[in-house]
């Protein structure tokens, strides 16, 4: 693209490594002869900060503010129920989890010193030993076994509930080893207890309006919808860490005003720069703009009377009516990739290269669209400020859909509550979904039948099946074929069109230092605050 051209070296640095996955070789290293997942195999030793810091020296002390795009009065501090920017922002500032995944996507021990195996089913976690909670109280074997069932029990409605049901049996074998057993072999396990939602929380906890977790941050002040203050935790168990006296946090949804509040000196970091702040932002002397290519996507969602189970040929018709590269250049302004309406993007060790892509055909989109019954009828299609660049994409898509006999009409609502009161309940709207470490996760997480976040509704059984089996598959080249032909099934039957997959775009003040973009989403995966700095 010729925007790369203006990419700095060290963010190009960040591009593409999504695209590599993470690796089976980096997580199995000599498992399958030594049993042995631990640090010595590739991973950190226990402690270790992820290799975020620049060659600048790190300044103590200081405080700094910092603007979301998303924030509603159903945030939370609770890991189980996070979903956005700011609740995942504010869940790294005050928990820790047994692993994290640094900027190859590669886990790395954090809470956990090992995870052990030898057939990729039965696991043995050994847990640091010097840990406290902000209470005070020691971290044990309990507070892991209570975090991961409570995912599995019905009433948490945890958000990750779906990939919870396939530990079996989680058992606490003294205070600093936990023992899983999964219901098939999966070997992605330390990568996918890197992921957000499990987060550790103390062995008991019902009230998480205070953050007590083991993480660097104290949670101060937390007002859901209004703004958080987070001040160092004085008995952190990473020694120099962290940097910053305080961090508050709030959302700003309007993207002009969050734009001006950095460069007013107002804010010094900012989260979903859209693609044409980037220019403004980039002339700026006292701002830095961060790229990083990664596997997001804003989705169009087509769901209900819409949607694949009901109304298939009208989702035939919008896949062909999507002009790829016309999106690409204009909403995004060539930040980002084409896809191809399904999550896996290209270069991924797993990517369906023999999957044929979807191009702008407004012929066979009128042919589909009058099969569906829906051409002549006005259909509304939501958009939103809250999923980057979904109100320029359902622009350019109405525009094309006219050329196929189809009135779509615009309906932009605002940022404010979206994800609430939009999201997954219109029958023609956007989504806005963040990278994953794994196929396996993204496909668990918005794919499988039953998942809560299963954004068209679409159940495919012989989905289900392949996405069970391929966990446990040993051999690349198998698992391979079942993660091509579950793309397959979902580029030709879903309910979702993919039509770009993102650049993250973030700016900030250039007296905020030790920044890296990450693959894994904006705000450095949403663990900046344990890892920057403010320079004097």
């Amino acid at each position: 693209m010729k925007d790369d051209k203006k990419r700095s070296l060290v963010d190009q640095q960040s591009s593409n490594i999504l695209t590599q996955g993470v690796s089976r070789r980096q997580v199995l290293r000599g498992m399958m002869t030594s049993g042995v997942v631990a640090a010595g195999s590739g991973l950190l030793t226990p402690g270790s900060s992820l290799a975020f810091a620049n060659t600048d020296e790190p300044k103590r002390g200081g405080s700094i503010k910092v603007a979301s795009q998303s924030g509603s009065t159903s945030d939370t501090l609770d890991p189980a129920h996070g979903s956005g920017s700011s609740d995942y922002t504010r869940q790294y500032m005050f928990y820790n989890g047994l692993t994290v995944l640094d900027r190859t996507l590669t886990p790395q021990m954090e809470l956990a010193e090992s995870f052990d195996t030898k057939d990729a089913q039965h696991w043995v976690i050994k847990l640091r030993k010097d840990v406290l909670f902000h209470d005070g109280k020691p971290f044990t074997s309990a507070d892991v076994v209570f975090t991961l069932n409570r995912h599995k029990d019905p009433k948490t409605s945890s958000k990750v509930a779906s990939v919870a049901k396939q530990m079996v049996e989680i058992s606490a074998k003294g205070p600093h080893e936990v023992h899983i057993t999964l219901a098939a072999k999966n070997a992605d396990l330390p990568a996918i207890l890197g992921v957000v939602h499990f987060l550790i929380v103390r062995d008991g906890t019902t009230d998480f309006s205070k953050g007590n977790g083991t993480g660097p941050f104290l949670c101060s002040v937390f007002q859901p919808g209004v703004h958080s203050i987070a001040t160092r935790n004085p008995n952190y168990w990473k020694k120099g860490l962290p940097y910053l006296d305080s961090v508050e946090l709030f959302s700003i949804p309007d993207q002009s005003a969050r734009v001006n509040a950095l460069l007013a000196g107002d804010v010094q970091l900012i989260n979903s720069v859209n693609p044409r702040a980037i220019e403004t932002l980039s002339a700026s002397p006292l701002v830095k703009v961060y790229h990083a290519d990664s596997g997001g996507y804003t989705d169009l969602i087509m769901r209900d009377q819409l949607g694949p189970m009901k109304n298939p040929d009208f989702v035939k018709g919008m896949k062909y009516i999507m002009n790829r590269e016309q999106i690409l250049n204009v909403a995004c302004r060539g930040f980002g990739r084409v896809g191809n309406d399904q999550p896996i993007p290209k270069g991924h060790r797993y990517y369906n290269s023999s999957l044929p892509q979807t191009t702008y055909d407004p012929d066979k989109a009128k042919y589909h669209f009058k099969k569906s019954g829906l051409l002549g009828r006005s259909i509304p299609m939501v958009a939103s400020s809250a999923a980057d660049n979904s109100v320029e994409m359902a622009q350019l898509i109405q525009l094309s859909a006219q050329s196929a006999g189809l009135n779509l009409q615009v309906k932009r609502v605002p940022a404010d509550g979206y994800w609430s009161n939009h999201w997954m309940k219109d029958t023609l709207g956007f989504g806005n979904i963040n990278p994953r470490p794994t196929a396996d996760l993204m496909f668990t997480l918005f794919f499988q039948s039953n998942a809560a976040w299963n954004e068209s509704g679409w159940k495919n059984a012989k989905f289900d099946q392949l996405l069970v089996a391929a966990r446990g598959e040993t051999d690349d080249v198998k698992r391979k074929q079942m993660y091509g032909e579950m793309q397959a099934l979902i580029h030709d039957q879903s309910g979702i069109g993919i039509p770009i997959f993102s650049s993250i775009n973030d700016a900030a003040s250039r007296k905020l230092g030790g920044y890296k973009p990450h693959p894994l989403g904006g705000f450095m995966a949403y663990m900046f605050a344990e890892h920057v700095w403010l320079e004097a």
